[in-house]
């Protein structure tokens, strides 16, 4: 299932904020919200906006590292829950071919946030974890709640 990524949004919860990013799906009114820690999601966020803050971050980092190395992020692919961790795959070409990496979807996604790298969502993922996209719609932007710089 082709997804983007809708919003990088906190969350209220028993416990104090948490993050959250918002996945659409292509042709589903629900989304996938996955709950990650606010350093993850404030790069998400400055990957969405584009935001260059001069030096580069952890992300911006990896992501000048693969390419320097002739490769390029092509896709990722949000493909299990494992007691409810999700699990990604970040799909890079390289010189020797593709190869696929383990990653937290965190990363991905604040990858594919750089690249405009396709993402996808397994099927039994989204059904498992789909969520009426109007429980998120009112949540603050990480951005209006959070230092980014």
């Amino acid at each position: 299932m082709n997804a983007t990524i809708d919003a990088v949004r906190v969350a209220g919860t028993e416990q104090g904020p948490v993050a959250v990013v918002v996945l659409a799906v292509e042709a589903e009114s629900d989304v996938l919200p996955i709950f990650i820690g606010f350093e993850e999601a404030a790069s998400i966020a400055r990957g969405v906006d584009a935001e260059d803050i001069g030096r580069p971050l952890t992300h911006d980092l990896l992501l000048d590292v693969v390419e320097e190395l002739g490769g390029r992020v092509t896709r990722i692919v949000v493909d299990d829950v494992e007691d409810g961790t999700y699990i990604a795959d970040l799909h890079v070409d390289t010189p020797r071919g593709e190869t696929v990496i383990d990653a937290r979807p965190s990363d991905s996604l604040a990858l594919a946030a750089r690249t405009n790298a396709d993402i996808e969502v397994d099927p039994s993922v989204f059904a498992d974890g789909a969520q009426p996209a109007a429980e998120f719609a009112d949540l603050d932007e990480i951005q209006d709640v959070a230092e980014l710089a």
